[in-house]
């Protein structure tokens, strides 16, 4: 099975004392020059989380030069080219520090995501040096990065208040984000999106009923089954913190396969007409309750997130129609 998803990724196993001082350097790097884009972006709004990114960018940038100096007293100068994303067990991060509008709810998840990775990433690291001297600063690091972690409830700490900060997100909230509902959500979005096309185009190419509802049935589950399979295989969880992969890969499956039957289901119903108005009636609260997890999870702003699904939907639903009269 593992086979399927060969790729050309080094396993963070196989890493030397030396590259894996490398990988620690660059990501340092990385995470200063976002921690400093986000006291640029959020200072002048919120002075003193700005003044917290500031020095989050410093102390990264002191871990950098400690690693940075420990390389070239074992290695040499020449630094091996290596980063996260020629590593297995890494995700891409969303460059939300880019967003037009950026809020500081996204801020406060980007920053707790990318210091429980860090952690995590130290801690195995630590683990995985022979070298004393290597060893006692991944681990004195893997410490550092727990507290960064933390930090992230102290954002726009004097703006929230003591009623604010009850409502605040836990760090347990934050875990079920990453292990539930991010899957989730990519799920629901591909099974409701993509099988459109296929259920509609059997709908009014045959206009029988119980065809069309073995289509979408089958197209369902095969989705759901193929997503569940491909977001467990996309990582471990042990360097990204983001749980066990068989959870996170039921969880992109089971409502991968719900996205597809809720408009299927409607076609057990005799009647094509009656069958196919309830079925784009479902179609329509799939994508508003996509659009309602992408805002009330996501931060993503609620009519920014209604467009995006709707107007991709509307394309792979007008695919179908079109398919379906040819």
């Amino acid at each position: 099975m593992a086979l399927l998803w060969r790729d050309s990724r080094r396993d963070f196993s196989s890493l030397s004392e030396r590259e894996i001082l490398a990988l620690a350097v660059s990501a340092e790097e990385e995470d200063g020059r976002i921690y400093s884009e986000l006291a640029i972006r959020l200072g002048d709004t919120y002075p003193g989380s700005g003044a917290l990114f500031e020095g989050m960018a410093a102390e990264e940038d002191e871990h950098r030069r400690r690693l940075l100096d420990l390389y070239v007293e074992r290695f040499g100068t020449r630094l091996v080219p290596i980063r996260r994303e020629h590593v297995r067990g890494f995700l891409q991060r969303k460059p939300i520090w880019l967003l037009k509008n950026l809020t500081l709810e996204q801020a406060r998840q980007q920053v707790w995501e990318m210091e429980e990775g860090a952690y995590r990433f130290y801690l195995a690291a630590a683990r995985q040096a022979t070298d004393a001297e290597v060893r006692k600063l991944l681990g004195d690091l893997a410490v550092q990065e727990r507290q960064h972690a933390k930090k992230a409830d102290q954002i726009d700490d004097a703006v929230l208040g003591p009623e604010g900060h009850a409502a605040e997100k836990t760090e347990a909230h934050r875990q079920f984000v990453l292990t539930y509902v991010q899957p989730g959500l990519a799920g629901l979005m591909d099974g409701s999106v993509s099988t459109l096309a296929p259920v509609f185009a059997a709908a009014f190419a045959t206009g029988d009923t119980w065809q069309t509802f073995l289509v979408g049935l089958a197209a369902a589950v095969g989705a759901g089954i193929s997503m569940g399979f491909t977001e467990a295989a996309s990582d471990d969880g042990k360097l990204t913190g983001r749980g066990s992969p068989i959870k996170r890969g039921f969880a992109a499956g089971i409502m991968t396969a719900l996205g597809g039957l809720g408009h299927a289901l409607p076609y057990l119903i005799h009647d094509f007409t009656v069958a196919t108005t309830i079925a784009i009636v479902v179609v329509l609260i799939e994508l508003w309750a996509i659009a309602f997890i992408q805002q009330r999870y996501m931060q993503t702003p609620f009519w920014r997130a209604v467009l995006q699904v709707v107007l991709g939907g509307a394309l792979v639903f007008a695919a179908g129609i079109l398919i379906g009269n040819a």
